[in-house]
């Protein structure tokens, strides 16, 4: 199932649906009220309410309900998550690259290197990447596979750990490179518009392993990533048992799992964003998350 959050023309508040063959969706929201059945408003709230919300989602949508046409709705954010939190260094090539172009250490890292980002820096498929000059010069990509949690996670064995998985979906972890602070990232990854996220969470039953999937990035048309998160030097339920150990995952939290080779820090000459450009994460099975670059100034 690939659930979604969108606006319809002309409406202000967000509406739970779900993408049904590629370029349609169905409304959940006016098919509860129809039905006369309770349904979260928003999928934080469905994954929070765990299985009988599921299950009621099932329903509503196996009695082959109305549909509309993607692109008459504009799509948000799937969620807002209460954390989000960020992997790095997480595939080989990408050590080797970051050595080279970040001053980062020429090691494989023996555990996870883990950062936040805070939920402000959320912004849904098509919106603006806000690149403002006075901060950074260095506008940088990241395509990276994003891991929501279904149920709380608190010192979970990795054998157990892909049970507390909600979905999965897309995060652009975009970077200013040059706003790193004494080799601290919040600041660098953590501003307003740099964790486009979506354009869809897909339910954990149809990506039974999150370690089989190829996934890409293109500015301006353009390929910069090309992988499979089989290169992942921590696999998503390594990564969930880590985290787990010390900190509680709760429901609708997110895990950016890291990113492949390719960032624009890496290539000869470096290349980085600017206003006017477009950018295109895409995951098999997921989808593509789109977003332009915009002067925020």
């Amino acid at each position: 199932m690939q659930l979604l959050t969108f606006r319809a023309d002309g409406e202000d508040t967000p509406r739970l649906g779900a993408r049904l063959d590629g370029d349609r969706i169905a409304d959940l929201t006016a098919l509860a009220t129809a039905a006369g059945v309770r349904l979260p408003a928003d999928l934080l709230g469905l994954i929070r309410a765990g299985r009988p919300a599921l299950a009621t989602v099932h329903a509503l949508l196996a009695a082959v309900p109305p549909t509309r046409p993607l692109a008459e709705v504009s799509l948000c954010a799937p969620l807002r998550p209460g954390k989000i939190v960020g992997v790095g260094l997480n595939y080989v090539e990408h050590v080797a690259e970051a050595h080279r172009s970040l001053d980062t250490d020429r090691e494989l890292p023996d555990r996870p290197v883990l950062f936040s980002k805070p939920s402000t820096a959320v912004t849904g498929p098509g919106r603006p990447i806000l690149h403002n000059a006075h901060l950074t010069k260095q506008l940088d990509w990241e395509c990276e596979l994003a891991v929501v949690i279904g149920t709380s996670a608190f010192r979970v064995a990795e054998a157990d750990a892909l049970r507390h998985v909600f979905g999965y979906s897309i995060v652009n972890d975009i970077s200013a490179r040059d706003q790193r602070r004494s080799g601290q990232w919040f600041f660098s990854k953590g501003q307003d518009s740099y964790a486009p996220f979506g354009p869809v969470v897909v339910t954990a039953d149809e990506i039974p392993d999150p370690q089989r999937l190829d996934l890409s990035l293109r500015v301006n048309g353009e390929l910069r990533q090309d992988s499979n998160t089989r290169h992942m030097l921590f696999g998503v339920a390594r990564l969930i048992a880590d985290i787990s150990s010390g900190i509680t995952l709760e429901p609708g939290d997110v895990i950016a799992t890291g990113s492949p080779s390719g960032v624009g820090a890496g290539m000869v000459p470096p290349q980085f964003l600017q206003p006017g450009d477009l950018v295109e994460a895409t995951i098999e099975r997921i989808g593509t998350l789109a977003n332009p670059v915009i002067d925020a100034r």
